[in-house]
């Protein structure tokens, strides 16, 4: 049994921070996530993507987000059960929780935060018959690393900002990208569509347009792709390629987290704003993309808040009745659980007699 002050439910960069605010009220915390590494959407699904509204950063790329919050919160010696998705939550005599996984790896905790993004993702899949015999063999649904599709020929399937923005990006990697889309306006950003157009002037893009890949082949590995035009007077293409990318997003599901008893709105766990992010269940809060409540925000930089005000109010249900007073880490500095210590340098005040 594996027993922390604060148990947390997704290792994307909101529960990641939820550690280090933690931390500071002098809270441990253990995380489970059904992914084997840290990081969430940021880390499976678009680690070399740029994001721009985090603050003081510029830009910065979302696996290097994940890197410095893992950074940050090294001091505070946090525990993962990664890999495993949790399945069940059953609450205590005394008001804890236990929170079994999906392995059966058991966790006992006085507080539960979900912070799992949206939930998990399973990938809209086209209805082409044999596309799971091509799985990791050729067919993929995100793209993790650009550079495996060095020097490929690549088909991406798909209208919206993702499928512009990677054929775009690729057509500077790879030896031959080819966009199909079924219809002929696309749904992305205004100057995606039009840098797709010039490259594929250029011939650094392939177009296909009003036309939808209907068929794969292949032995071992995928070697072609038949893309069928609406026109029947184009017929059908006959693509040779290396990688078949369909991106037509992904579908978000809590998973079991449904069926705790959650008070749930359109997919997400509500939650009291108004004073600490509380489910309708005590003891269990939910931050980051996967609550719901008037006036939210889905933004990473808004899980930062709700995580950082959760935290206080998760302190007094560990400890009642013990006053806390809050103290800016440029006054109190950052002491970690490791013996670390962070804090500004004093100034030497000398009296003039």
């Amino acid at each position: 049994m594996i027993k922390t002050d604060i148990l947390i439910i997704g290792a994307g960069p909101t529960g990641l921070f939820t550690v280090f605010e933690a931390g500071l009220l002098k809270l441990k915390c253990h995380l489970i996530d059904a992914l084997p590494q840290t990081g969430g959407q940021c880390s499976e699904i678009y680690p070399k993507k740029p994001i721009y509204d985090i603050p003081a950063f510029p830009e910065i790329l979302a696996g290097d987000l994940v890197t410095n919050l893992m950074e940050q919160i090294k001091p505070f010696e946090a525990g993962y059960t990664l890999g495993e998705r949790a399945q069940t939550l059953d609450k205590q005599e005394d008001g804890s929780f236990i929170v079994t996984t999906n392995k059966g790896t058991k966790h006992h905790a006085p507080v539960v935060v979900i912070a799992g993004g949206l939930g998990s993702f399973e990938p809209r899949k086209p209805p082409i018959e044999n596309i799971t015999d091509f799985e990791d063999k050729g067919v993929a649904y995100i793209i993790k690393d650009p550079e495996v599709y060095r020097d490929k020929k690549v088909v991406i399937a798909g209208g919206g900002d993702s499928a512009l923005d990677w054929a775009i990006f690729l057509a500077d990697v790879a030896s031959e990208v080819s966009l199909v889309h079924r219809r002929n306006e696309f749904r992305g950003a205004l100057d995606s569509v039009e840098k797709a157009a010039e490259l594929a002037k250029a011939g650094k893009i392939k177009l296909f347009t009003e036309a939808e890949v209907k068929k794969l082949y292949g032995d071992d590995h995928l070697e072609a792709v038949v893309v069928k035009h609406n026109d029947a007077e184009k017929g059908e293409s006959y693509v040779e390629v290396d990688s078949f990318i369909p991106l037509f997003g992904l579908s978000p599901k809590l998973g079991p987290i449904g069926d705790w008893g959650l008070e749930i709105e359109k997919n997400a766990i509500k939650v009291n704003n108004a004073k600490d992010y509380q489910t309708n269940i005590p003891g269990v809060f939910a931050i980051g993309d996967v609550n719901t409540y008037e006036g939210k925000l889905k933004l990473i930089l808004s899980g930062f808040h709700e995580a950082a005000v959760m935290c206080q109010f998760a302190y007094k249900l560990i400890n009642p009745g013990k006053r806390y007073v809050m103290k800016y880490t440029t006054v109190g500095g950052v002491e970690g659980f490791d013996g670390t210590k962070k804090e500004a340098k004093k100034e030497v005040v000398q009296s003039i007699s």
